[in-house]
């Protein structure tokens, strides 16, 4: 299993990622594709079932997927897991396969990892009735500060999608939530995260290594290692 050195950018969400010096990228993986996790440096794995590639015919043989790999010791959280009202099958298909999950992260003691468009009603009824012990990561975050307060007071970690994050207005945002809660990620787009980086540290008034090292924090906490 791979870990973040201390000076490393850490990116948090990626897709088909390619790793670099300097950078730790964890790479997500989904049940629905070929790909499998191997051991590369510089490169950690989530593996999960996306709610966006989720029908009724597929999602035993996703869970099975799941299953297979869930013990992998370069997979190191389950996930991307969640719901998208904007796209994918019925909510009730849904929540069962997010469940699912939810229920195989408390099994190998690995956190969950989550997707979620307009729908934080279901992520937080299912999290209040299931009582979950692993931590739970909301990737892509691009909401107010309302949601992410309450997000943040049932114990949920939070990563800005990268396009928000290097907007102006997501200033204020960040300025207000606590920094050992938050992680960056580019989601496998044509931007470098040492931009986000930099971007970041600028609007929480620290310089570009601070940030490095909360986050590093961060990373080792959520990922109890």
């Amino acid at each position: 299993m791979h870990f973040p050195q201390a000076a490393d950018f850490i990116d948090i969400h990626v897709h088909n990622g390619i790793p670099s010096q300097g950078v730790f990228i964890l790479e997500s993986l989904m049940a629905h594709e070929e790909k499998t996790p191997f051991d590369t440096p510089g490169v950690a794995y989530t593996y999960g079932i996306h709610p966006w590639f989720l029908n009724e015919n597929n999602y035993k043989q996703l869970i099975f997927s799941v299953k297979n790999f869930i013990s992998h010791p370069e997979v190191i959280a389950i996930g991307e897991a969640g719901f998208d009202r904007l796209r994918g099958p019925s909510m009730e298909l849904q929540r069962r396969v997010f469940e699912e999950q939810v229920a195989l992260s408390e099994e190998a003691q690995k956190p969950l990892v989550i997707h979620c468009v307009r729908a934080w009603d279901e992520l937080l009824s299912v999290q209040k009735r299931l009582k979950p012990k692993m931590l739970w990561l909301v990737h892509g975050f691009r909401g107010n500060v309302e949601l992410a307060t309450q997000l943040l007071s049932k114990g949920i970690y939070l990563s800005f999608w990268f396009d928000f994050a290097l907007r102006p207005e997501s200033r204020n945002l960040l300025r207000h939530l606590p920094k050992e809660r938050i992680f960056l990620e580019t989601d496998g787009a044509e931007v470098d995260i040492r931009t986000i980086y930099c971007k970041v540290a600028k609007d929480l008034g620290i310089s570009p290594e601070e940030l490095i090292g909360i986050i590093a924090k961060n990373f080792i906490e959520f990922f109890k290692m």
